[in-house]
């Protein structure tokens, strides 16, 4: 009994610490300065215990196929390097400031699976981690994981082309888009189709510059000063309005300049 009275004391007096902790703010938010060693083991298993239970039941594919690997390489350089480095990428901006600091996968890749998996389509809370599966169809992310596993084995110089030769992440990585997403534009103003190339341009008028291709268009004032651009000069089709001379009032005095008469 006095076993049971005890551990209720002990109980309520964690409770009553803990809410204190919490309402008076003592627990520092600041990403520049690292949870204490017991907080952080804390956050660790409580993370690492709810993904262990929650990919448990995932069906982990053949992750071998050079196909998956080298689709999953471009989108992991989109998306991922950022944060998580690559061969030949020993840090960044967002990896330096993070915190807690992300894993670097150059090194450590993907020794779960399903981890891994669960991780790119779900995200973690509060840790930066953003949830890709959002926009990347399951397929895509397990091609991701299956670039992971082998990450590790390559040079700088092996990640670089197998990068340049994956088709990931360039309209055709797998993203969720709707369907009427149809042509992408650049800034530039040239458009592209879903794989990349391009197909015309976009009417960007320079100022200055009139256009005869029968959009809204407001008229050139050719009786005001303005410019072309560079190379460019009237549209001969059209009629240029010109400044008509005002008639001059010979009942009023007026001079001549030298050797100017009357039109």
């Amino acid at each position: 009994m006095s076993f049971i009275k005890s551990s209720l004391i002990l109980g309520g007096a964690a409770l009553v610490i803990g809410a204190g902790t919490l309402y008076f703010g003592l627990i520092n938010p600041g990403a520049d300065e690292p949870h204490s060693a017991v907080v952080y083991k804390l956050i660790e298993t409580a993370r690492d215990r709810a993904i262990a239970v929650r990919a448990d039941d995932l069906t982990v594919p053949a992750l071998t196929d050079p196909a998956m690997i080298k689709q999953g390489a471009g989108n992991y350089s989109a998306m991922c390097t950022g944060c998580h480095l690559a061969p030949g990428i020993e840090t960044t901006e967002m990896h330096k400031i993070l915190y807690p600091a992300p894993p670097d996968l150059s090194t450590l890749g993907a020794p779960d699976p399903a981890r891994a998996f669960w991780v790119i389509k779900h995200g973690v809370k509060a840790s930066g981690m953003a949830a890709w599966g959002k926009n990347i169809k399951d397929d895509y992310i397990w091609n991701m994981v299956a670039f992971l596993q082998q990450m590790p084995k390559m040079t700088p110089e092996q990640y670089q082309i197998l990068v340049a030769e994956s088709g990931g992440h360039s309209h055709g990585g797998g993203e969720d888009v709707p369907e009427d997403h149809g042509a992408m534009k650049d800034m530039s103003g040239m458009t592209h189709d879903d794989t990349g190339k391009e197909v015309g341009h976009h009417d960007a008028a320079m100022p200055g510059m009139n256009h005869d291709d029968g959009a809204n268009k407001t008229p050139v004032d050719e009786s005001k000063p303005h410019g072309h651009a560079e190379g460019a000069g009237h549209d001969d089709a059209k009629p240029v309005a010109k400044p008509v001379a005002k008639p001059i009032d010979e009942s009023k005095s007026h001079d001549h300049p030298p050797g100017s008469e009357h039109q």
